[in-house]
């Protein structure tokens, strides 16, 4: 098994370093530095740049705008990425419904649809959670029944990211009920200007605005913003549930929180002096910097199988299970290294309208807020219960 990068490799990582140096803007790149949600005008100029660049789907074919590089050189550029906090494009588009569209869609949606994920002009939410359904997606109640030449759709959606910016949503509808749950379920692409549909803000632990509740009330979608067959999107969810939980082991970004722990330690005092002096804390972090060196040689060995033409099963499980794990301890200390100027936590927006002087140093704003929204980071993309299940009967037989 061999974990380390080849010449070519080598040269590609550092073409990757230059760009990420001269191309990401720097306001975008301290938001994401201070773990504060994206703004959608500074996602969209840096989705633009990278598109430019012919880097914004690299796990497109190339037909359709896709890079072509091979397994290690999307991993390198997303750990590049990660190592200076640039952010990665908004999944939604990009690396959800763009695959289920060039995949399963029909060459008039992939003609309309593919170039404006690229470009940008389309900002994308998912259109999957209901309340009560939980982890049980195909239990979902939002109903399509056909009315001619239309669908016309009723029900709600809950926790949709960023809902608020979305120009098209993706979901999952019921449009047969007398069968088998996952039997009964379709796959619409959906407007959200059109009539009747009601965005509602859902403020997380942050105080911040990115999920939201959507309603639809006879909300009518043509049928040819069906994808695929008619009670057939079962198969297109599973597909593009495979996409989402890809990267979530977030290796890099935690690698730069970890080094940011030490810049803020080193500059906070203690009764032991300065706090990177403490023994406590120091056996906190140490033990961190072990956990996230394991979880990255373990991502490394499983890019190794992938590039030697294996397959892997509930190896993302695990990834996913320690890698929030280790982001919600990281956050938890970076807040404990700020000491008493980790607690006045105010939301972004009133942060930003007050006109005196913040309390404590600048590197306090952002941190709590991170701390707060990772909460959830064991419940999102599957929650860590859900993923454990996964090993149980995958690898133990359970």
């Amino acid at each position: 098994m061999d974990l380390s990068f080849n010449e070519d490799d080598v040269a590609f990582q550092q073409e990757v370093r230059e760009f990420l140096a001269t191309s990401l803007p720097q306001d975008v790149k301290e938001r994401a530095d201070r773990g504060l949600h994206p703004t959608k005008e500074g996602q969209v100029r840096w989705q633009k740049i990278l598109n430019e660049k012919g880097w914004m789907a690299p796990n497109w074919p190339v037909e359709y705008g896709g890079t072509d590089w091979t397994i290690t050189q999307k991993y390198i550029v997303a750990h590049e990425m990660g190592s200076v906090a640039a952010p990665q494009p908004m999944a939604f588009g990009v690396s959800m419904v763009g695959p289920v569209i060039y995949t399963f869609g029909n060459q008039e949606q992939k003609d309309k649809y593919l170039p404006r994920i690229l470009n940008s002009e389309d900002w994308w939410c998912q259109g999957y959670s209901e309340p009560g359904s939980g982890s049980d997606l195909a239990s979902l109640q939002t109903k399509a029944v056909r009315d001619g030449d239309h669908y016309v759709v009723n029900g709600q959606k809950i926790w949709t990211s960023y809902a608020q910016h979305a120009d098209m949503i993706f979901c999952l509808v019921r449009t047969d009920s007398s069968v088998k749950a996952q039997e009964g379920i379709s796959f619409l692409l959906i407007d959200m200007k059109t009539p009747g549909i009601t965005v509602k803000p859902i403020y997380g632990l942050d105080k911040e605005n990115s999920l939201n509740e959507v309603f639809f009330e006879d909300v009518r979608v043509p049928i040819e913003n069906r994808i695929g067959e008619e009670n057939k999107g079962w198969t297109y969810a599973k597909f593009l549930l495979g996409n989402e939980r890809t990267g979530i082991a977030r290796v890099a970004r935690s690698k730069r929180q970890i080094a940011r722990v030490r810049e803020i330690a080193g500059a906070e005092k203690c009764e032991e002096g300065y706090l990177l002096e403490d023994p406590d804390f120091v056996r906190k972090l140490a033990r961190l910097e072990v956990d996230l060196m394991a979880l990255e040689y373990t991502e490394l060995r499983y890019l190794s199988m992938l590039s030697n033409g294996k397959k892997l099963s509930a190896e993302p499980s695990l990834l996913k299970i320690k890698g929030t794990e280790i982001q919600q301890r990281l956050t938890s200390l970076l807040v404990e290294s700020l000491g008493m100027y980790g607690a006045p936590y105010e939301p972004e927006r009133a942060y930003e309208g007050r006109n005196e002087t913040p309390v404590g140093p600048d590197y306090a704003n952002g941190p709590m807020a991170e701390h707060l929204y990772l909460r959830a980071a064991t419940i999102y993309g599957g929650s860590n219960e859900i993923q454990r299940n996964i090993v149980s009967k995958m690898v133990l037989g359970l």
